[in-house]
């Protein structure tokens, strides 16, 4: 029996490693696109809950506060966009 070389090899990560240069971000976190995404939705969903309901809901009593709410909502994912690398 021959000597067995090359069987055995060391469990080394098989990526290779990326060097960013000095003023580079990291990318963003797995969960960010789908936040940024969801955050723009509920608020459309808002704003069309709040026109479809002829303006009583998603929360009644507080009126035209409804779109406010729905367009801040929906601003938090779009200023999110720019931080998306």
């Amino acid at each position: 029996m021959g000597r067995m070389t090359g069987m055995a090899r060391d469990r080394k990560s098989e990526e290779p490693v990326v060097e960013r240069a000095e003023g580079e971000s990291a990318p963003n976190a797995v969960w960010f696109k789908p936040v940024m995404l969801g955050f723009m939705l509920l608020g459309l969903a808002w704003i069309l809950v709040f026109y479809i309901s002829g303006m009583q809901f998603p929360v009644p009593g507080i009126g035209s506060w409804n779109l406010a709410i729905g367009l801040g909502i929906a601003m938090i994912g779009f200023l999110m966009t720019t931080r998306w690398r």
